[in-house]
Parts: C-alpha cells; structure tokens; sequence
C-alpha cells in the first residue's frame, strides 16, 4: 500500500515555532496500521526538543506522542485491529523485536527502539508524531482505546499516563497503606495522583508553593499538600514516606526530598531534566535510600493504564484546543498555565 500525503504541523528551527508541513507517510507495510488522526496531547518533552534541548532534533520535526486515531486501513497480516477501531500510539513506534529486552516485554529500553517523533524508522525515514492527519504504527506499537474512555481523555494515559503508571505498579498489591509524594503538580503529577489513589495510597502533593493547594486536595482527591519551601513544613514530614514519584521537568536539587523518604525509600524519577540533578549521597546512605528513573512504559503497560483508568472511572483534568493554537498553548504550558493538560482536535482542526 502506498504512502499517503498528509499535512501536519512543524517545528523547522530551535525556536520551536510550529507551522503547517506537508509531507508523505511511509508504505503501509503488511503488519502495519493506518490511522487518521483525532487527538493528541501535548507533552513537555514536545517543548524540550521542538527547541532542541534534549535527544538533537532533525528538522522539520512534527511533534506529537500521545496520539489517538481511528484505524482506516489495515496491513495484509493485521488480525487485532479492525477498521473503525479507536487506537492509541504513544512515545515508541518500533524496536529491534530481538534483543533481550524486547522479548522480556521491556521493549522501552531496546537500543534500537523508534520514537513516534524524531526517530528514523526501519525503511530509514523520518518519524512524524500525531500533530499531522495521519499515521501509520507497526500494530505491535499500537493499543486499544477502551470504549469507556473518550479519545480526548486517553490521549494524556500514552505517555504521561504510562510514566506515572509504570513505576508505581510495583507498589500496586501492597499489603498496607504506603505514604506517597507526588512532586510536582503538571501533566504526569496529577494522573501520578489519580493513580496512587486508586491504588489505596496515601498521597502527600509536594509543589514549591501554595498555589496549587485547593486543587490538590479538593479537585485531585490528595491527602495532605506540603510546600518545598517551607522549611518547618519540610522539617516535620522528614522520614515520612515511602516513596516519591518525582515528575519535575526541570532542574531542582534533590537533597531535600530525600530526607522525606522512610529508611529504604524510593525517589523515582520520570520528570526530563536538562541540566544535571544534584543531591548529598551521605543521606542517600545512611537512610538506605534509592535515587532510580523509569522510562515511559512498555506496550502491556500502556494498555493496562487505559483499562485500569476506564474499570477506575477516572477521568483527567484536560484542556481541549485546535490546531492554531499549539503556539500559544506551548507558551502557556511553560509558564505553567494548564490545568493539566493540553490535547489537540486535530481532526476538528484546519491544518492548512
């Protein structure tokens, strides 16, 4: 099956200025899908490398790894997709299939794994991501959207979803009641807190200041909201929790979080920061603490964060935009001004 022209939406420097990009999709191969599509959210990892300031981009670079569509048009060798399905794609689009860490299902950390965006596919083309009409996704890297959710609210669950969910699955058949510290309050944090929540966690939001308060405990559901910058507060939760999923994508020092962390606790950290982390490693020490980072999340996560999110009746806190909007909405989501996430209509959008 031939490639398709489609239109999307481009960076085209380290400005990261989007405009619209025509460009033709890759053959559809015999195990491939063919999606138009309808929503995608737009993450911070976006922002980070539409400017160039992680993984050097090539551009003109379409953005966009939260994305879902309806299938069109299957491969020859399809069997799990039918037309008229609602699917997602998240941050991979392909991996060696090979390795050991492909057939361990940890396929997120295969050396040779394909980015939706920014990555170069097996035929040696250029990934595009979901700010565009159209894909097309190997069907190993493609999921099913449950009928319970609606586009819109499983776009976030592809990638901001998956992180927060990957690494807390560990903690998912607990026996007691673990304290939890969500850090950071944007798109990843506060499904981190939906999640912890219907889990049985105990949640504690740790944010730098009191903005955000009311929000979390009344619109989130947390349990107990702490400033960062509030020494006394800080001094009283020390050795309080368990673990902290550490969703910041920004610098910060960790010093001061690990002293919230029980004698054998986790910071897990899942927020892309681009300058390095700083932290004293005497407490790391004493405390029997772990500093660990999880990446996205295999296939069968992503699919189980959708199942789960739908048998959960959760539903995220979203800002539905079109396409014109992207600009603005990127420059708004770096001054924090989302509550917590934007999506694009791209179906709904004028991309010309």
């Amino acid at each position: 099956m031939e490639g398709k022209k489609v239109i999307g939406w481009a960076a085209r420097d380290s400005s990261g200025h989007l405009s619209p990009f025509s460009f033709t999709l890759r053959n559809t191969g015999p195990e491939d899908v063919l999606l138009k599509v309808l929503f995608c959210g737009m993450d911070h990892t976006d922002l980070h490398q539409m400017r160039s300031e992680i993984h050097p981009p090539t551009y003109p670079l379409v953005p966009g790894h939260e994305v879902v569509g309806e299938v069109v048009e299957l491969g020859s060798e399809v069997k799990k997709f039918q037309v008229g399905d609602i699917v997602g794609v998240g941050c991979l689009v392909g991996s060696c299939g090979k390795c050991l860490y492909c057939e361990s299902n940890l396929e997120n950390y295969c050396n040779e794994r394909i980015f939706t965006n920014n990555g170069i596919d097996k035929d040696g083309t250029y990934t595009r991501g979901g700010f565009s009409s159209a894909m097309v996704v190997h069907q190993k890297f493609v999921v099913k959207i449950p009928e319970k959710l609606t586009p819109e609210q499983a776009a976030p669950l592809l990638c901001a979803g998956v992180t927060a969910y990957s690494p807390l699955k560990q903690f998912r058949d607990s026996n007691k009641v673990l304290r939890a510290g969500i850090l950071g309050l944007g798109g990843v944090g506060h499904v981190g807190i939906l999640i912890a929540k219907a889990m049985g966690h105990h949640v504690t939001v740790i944010s730098s200041s009191d903005k955000k308060r009311v929000e979390a405990l009344e619109h989130l559901g947390a349990d107990a909201f702490l400033v960062s910058t509030d020494g006394a507060e800080m001094e009283r939760a020390a050795n309080s929790l368990d673990y902290i999923l550490d969703t910041v994508p920004a610098f910060h020092t960790l010093q001061s979080y690990l002293s919230l962390l029980k004698v054998d606790g986790k910071l897990i950290i899942v927020g892309v920061a681009t300058k390095p982390l700083q932290f004293d490693s005497v407490d790391l020490i004493i405390g029997k603490k772990t500093i660990t980072g999880s990446f996205i999340g295999n296939m069968e996560e992503t699919q189980e964060i959708l199942d789960f999110w739908a048998d959960r009746g959760l539903s995220s806190m979203i800002e539905v935009v079109k396409m014109d909007y992207a600009n603005k909405a990127f420059e708004r989501m770096e001054r924090n001004d989302v509550r917590y996430r934007f999506v694009l209509d791209v179906a709904g959008s004028n991309l010309e």
